[in-house]
């Protein structure tokens, strides 16, 4: 039996999320699991590193499955590209070690977030970023950013309801680069709860416009509520980057 490791790109744009919905052929693991199942012709189901939402992109999704197909991985990649919606890529397949799990086995996660900071908004940029016309002040955000990084509990920046598991993650780096009027925000950390990225940006974009100060981010970290957090900022312009793996 062999472990294939993936790596993929896809536009979020029309699909339901990454995890497949037994009601639904709208997601991008039931795509994948569709055309591999054609391909080598027995029931396929991969793993992925992680889910991403509706709507939400991937630039480096790393996912893996397990075949007895004696198919090279380049026969396998172009088949998949060729039979897979343009809007979903394999950018590498590899034979991987038995054991590997995309999932288990990932140490860190980079998210990019895109924010349009102009009155106009843009033609070509606006499906994949978010458009805040109003000025925001670098120092305060930074500030906020210093707050964030480290080892904390972030159910106050997440939209779960309850969870029996850790809520405590560690955030390594926050870092904002602006290049004209589009902004991307990179986060890198071990993991993220759910909307936690987004949830995070919704505060930020307060703060950096004067609405809160700085310190609001150590009110969420000591109430642990969500409603006294920033909004959930829409999904498409939150990006998976990269995996991480030893």
């Amino acid at each position: 039996m062999r472990n294939i490791k993936m790596t993929i790109e896809y536009d979020g744009g029309r699909y339901l999320g990454w995890q497949r919905l037994g009601d639904s052929d709208r997601t991008i693991q039931g795509k994948i699991e569709s055309t591999l199942s054609d391909m080598t012709g027995t029931k396929i189901e991969i793993v992925g590193s992680g889910r991403t939402d509706a709507g939400t992109h991937a630039k480096g999704q790393v996912a893996n499955f397990k075949t007895t197909s004696d198919m090279d991985v380049e026969a396998m990649q172009n088949f998949l590209n060729r039979y897979l919606p343009r809007d979903i890529v394999v950018k590498k397949l590899v034979d991987a070690s038995e054991r590997f799990h995309s999932r288990y086995h990932a140490v860190k996660k980079q998210y990019s977030y895109y924010v349009w900071n102009h009155q106009v908004p843009s033609a070509f940029e606006r499906k994949y970023s978010y458009l805040y016309p109003d000025h925001l002040d670098v120092d305060k955000i930074n500030a906020a950013c210093k707050k964030l990084t480290g080892t904390h509990d972030f159910i106050g920046f997440s939209s779960l309801k309850k969870s029996k598991k850790s809520t405590e993650r560690t955030i390594e780096e926050i870092t904002m680069h602006r290049e004209g009027n589009l902004i991307r925000f990179t986060f890198v950390g071990d993991g993220f709860l759910y909307n936690m990225v987004r949830i995070i940006m919704g505060t930020l974009l307060e703060i950096g416009s004067g609405l809160q100060e700085p310190e609001y981010i150590d009110a969420i970290f000591k109430s642990k509520i969500r409603s006294d957090a920033g909004m959930t900022l829409p999904s498409q312009a939150l990006f998976l980057d990269e995996v991480y793996y030893d």
